[in-house]
């Protein structure tokens, strides 16, 4: 847990650090180190979803292809 607050703590920084190099305000660079990360929490939300529901497609391919037998029309001969 501590390492993960310490790199939370960073991300902070290294944002508004980055953020007040670029314009030189105060005020754009503390919105967007606190909006960025709650941004990019939503989207990783979804990111999540999308790969979870693309492991079960992958999964149940996978056990579709095991139980399926194969048929003399599935052999290729050399």
């Amino acid at each position: 847990m501590a390492k993960t607050l310490t790199f939370g703590i960073m991300h902070l920084g290294i944002a508004f650090s980055v953020t007040y190099a670029l314009t030189g305000s105060i005020a754009i660079s503390g919105a967007v180190t606190f909006i960025e990360p709650a941004v990019n929490t939503v989207a990783h939300y979804f990111f999540d979803r999308y790969w979870e529901r693309r492991e079960r497609r992958q999964a149940a391919a996978s056990r579709e292809a095991i139980s399926t037998p194969a048929t003399p029309g599935d052999l290729v001969s050399a």
